[in-house]
């Protein structure tokens, strides 16, 4: 897990909304390779089965891995992706 997985989110962000949860054969292909979450919002990646790597692109030599029950909190504007290696189902919140 990276080093920022299961961190709080700031206090006075509320959740705006949800992705459908992805599995292996889901995840949008754009998760797959470098993005980032808008200006003001925060991102919450929730795994409720298998694992995921992680990636922030400032760091790329630490692919962290999250597993159900843990989250991985994305600040605003920080470039990053996920690694899908093997069965997985997981969500992203978006808090504003």
């Amino acid at each position: 897990m990276t080093s920022e997985a299961n961190l709080d989110l700031p206090d006075g962000l509320t959740l705006q909304r949800t992705t459908p949860i992805f599995d292996a054969h889901t995840t949008p292909a754009g998760l797959r390779k470098a993005h980032s979450i808008a200006a003001g919002v925060w991102g919450r990646l929730v795994v409720e089965d298998g694992s995921l790597g992680f990636v922030f692109e400032d760091a790329p030599d630490e692919i962290g891995t999250v597993t159900a029950g843990e989250y991985q909190v994305i600040p605003p504007g920080r470039l990053h992706h996920v690694v899908i290696g093997g069965p997985v189902r997981f969500a992203v919140e978006f808090h504003r």
